[in-house]
């Protein structure tokens, strides 16, 4: 169905910046630019690296380890596809062989789109975690930089109108400069059109919950050790960066709006009463469900998750697919938890999936605990990656591209993410996108 047709036919006080040290203040600067899609879009970051061959292409372990042929899909809550009949070892308990049930009634392949078949611009994580959120390269940018051209927080910001609240940057943790994604140091973006970022495994951490979960305010004179360590503490999460975090600001009633999240969140944490899914064991699971507690607290337009438990393919292919199995049921349920416990994104919430980047055709020497080999990162193979996009105003069932014919690239999901919010203009005629670069729903 073409696209044109099938549109017209579907017509806080200082604690709690301690506690988030990236808040910024609000303002709408510019109308909205063009018509939305929906109101809320979940963008989620396969990150870590992502084979096809035990992803999209549902090969298991037939293209994987020396001499095993069993083929299957242990990602059913995204993908259609029967999963593997033996050799199971991607579940839960004693060698993995209690396979985690599917959430979703309805795959996500079958709710929306899914492009089998795109080209990712890099082979490393830092370079890819830029293509995704700048929509271009960064190929003359290294680690612990900011990047250097605008982020998706940034358009929707400038040119959307949306507050520092409507836009989120949710990560599993502060490695590979994670914290430093939130915002450019582009002139004409910058912090004051940045995301909040939170990195729940950490603050809600061992030594977030000793320094932190009271929110309690420290008297300058009579009681600094406590503020020394709360500092330590802050200090030591982001040690490895070596330069000082800005410190940015709300307006007042959002800080104060944080602070009660965040309160909140100690309180739950401690009662173990927050919305993981089902199965929450590893960072990804854990992450996810304190996205699902921030969505149904702010309800962002944007809420941008980073997931990285698939990066222990490089020394365990066991602990791979295990982390992906998971990852995968962590989605189905995040999504299942957006259409039936927060109503104000239900019906008008898309999603947005990609991987940074892909794994090698060939392993590496390192041999795992069921003597199987492990995959880095490196070779032409680490640039097929997939993608999908679902909700309303997204055809269904539709899948496009193939290995023969790859269509699309992972900066296309910036312009993607511009056209579901309403900003696909002033992104597109930027002029700081990849080449090639386009909206998803333009390769429809």
């Amino acid at each position: 169905m073409k696209r044109r047709s099938f549109i017209k036919k579907v017509g806080l006080t200082a604690a709690a910046s301690t506690v988030v040290p990236y808040i910024l203040p609000s303002g709408r600067l510019f109308a909205e630019t063009g018509a939305k899609l929906v109101d809320h879009v979940v963008y989620v970051l396969f990150a870590g690296g992502l084979r096809q061959q035990e992803s999209i292409l549902q090969r298991y372990l037939d293209d994987s380890q020396p001499s095993e042929t069993t083929p299957g899909n242990i990602m059913y809550n995204l993908l259609n596809g029967a999963a593997p009949a033996n050799k199971i070892a991607y579940g839960t308990g004693q060698g993995g062989i209690n396979p985690i049930p599917q959430v979703l009634a309805q795959t996500l392949e079958s709710q929306g789109t899914t492009f089998r078949e795109m080209n990712a611009l890099s082979r490393g994580h830092y370079g890819g975690l830029n293509n995704l959120l700048q929509g271009s390269t960064a190929a003359s940018q290294g680690l612990k930089k900011k990047p250097l051209n605008p982020t998706i927080f940034e358009y929707l910001r400038r040119h959307g109108g949306y507050k520092a609240t409507d836009v989120w940057f949710i990560g599993n943790g502060i490695g590979n400069s994670i914290p430093l994604l939130n915002y450019s140091e582009h002139p004409e973006y910058g912090a004051k059109y940045g995301a909040n970022f939170f990195a729940p495994n950490i603050t809600f951490g061992e030594d977030g919950q000793k320094w932190l979960a009271d929110a309690k305010v420290y008297h300058p004179e009579d009681e600094l050790e406590p503020i020394d360590q709360m500092k330590l503490f802050l200090d030591n999460s982001f040690k490895n960066y070596g330069v000082a975090l800005d410190s940015l600001g709300n307006t007042f009633e959002e800080k104060q709006n944080i602070k009660a999240f965040m309160e909140e969140m100690f309180f739950k944490t401690q009662g173990n009463a927050i919305s993981h899914p089902p199965v929450a064991e590893g960072g990804d699971s854990r992450t996810i469900g304190y996205a699902c507690e921030l969505m149904k607290w702010f309800k962002p337009a944007l809420t941008v998750v980073n997931l990285s438990g698939v990066d222990s393919c490089h020394s365990s292919f066991t602990g791979y697919i295990k982390a992906l199995h998971r990852a995968d049921h962590a989605v189905g349920y995040m999504w299942d938890f957006i259409q039936s416990q927060i109503p104000e994104m239900t019906g008008n919430t898309a999603i947005v999936i990609a991987p940074e980047c892909g794994r090698n055709l060939d392993p590496n020497p390192i041999i795992d605990e069921n003597n199987w080999v492990s995959y880095d990162h490196s070779d032409n193979n680490s640039l097929r990656v997939f993608g999908m996009m679902a909700g309303p105003n997204i055809p269904n069932s539709l899948s496009i591209g193939s290995e023969s014919n790859p269509i699309g690239q992972i900066t296309d999901c910036v312009p993607t993410i511009g056209e579901l919010l309403g900003v696909k203009a002033p992104i597109t005629s930027s002029g700081f996108l990849a080449s090639g670069t386009m909206s998803l729903f333009d390769r429809i």
